[in-house]
């Protein structure tokens, strides 16, 4: 099975390459957690740690996985939606436009931009789009939507 790879800004790689150095940092110079229970000698403390350092691994390997896969580039100005894209769409139920970028999502990755993940249905739909194309997907419910790409730049282009 072949891994997803995710699209990231240059600021957003860094940041999480950050985020993960200093998770194993700590990860590393801290006690082991049965240690810090023989010193307070209270349960709850042992397994708030044992929780704690779980959620600290899982991180890691979600930072890890989502660096190895990262692709920190800038895609082509051609008009064709694709991960690093900020698109411009308008809903055919919806007169306004909306602007999102098309880009997996980390709770760090992308801050202060609308992101829409490229496996998402409305993602799915809108990846290999040209400009003035319009497409269709399923809402949840089960309704089809009906999406037009009005515009597709990469992200430097729209955000510098």
């Amino acid at each position: 099975m072949s891994r997803a790879q995710v699209w990231l800004t240059r600021d957003a790689h860094e940041r999480l390459q950050a985020e993960l150095t200093e998770l194993v940092r700590r990860h590393t110079q801290a006690p082991p957690a049965r240690a810090d229970v023989r010193d307070t000698g209270d349960p709850l403390s042992e397994q708030k740690s044992l929780d704690d350092r779980r959620e600290q691994r899982a991180r890691i390997r979600r930072l890890q996985e989502i660096l190895r896969d990262a692709q920190v580039s800038t895609p082509p100005d051609d008009g064709v939606a694709e991960p690093g894209m900020v698109l411009t769409v308008r809903f055919d139920d919806d007169p306004d436009p909306e602007t999102f970028l098309l880009a997996h999502r980390d709770d760090s990755a992308n801050p202060g931009v609308e992101t829409c993940s490229p496996d998402s249905p409305l993602g799915r739909a809108l990846v290999g789009a040209r400009e003035g194309e319009r497409r269709r997907y399923a809402l949840p419910d089960g309704r089809d939507m009906r999406v037009t790409l009005l515009r597709a730049v990469p992200y430097g282009a729209h955000h510098p």
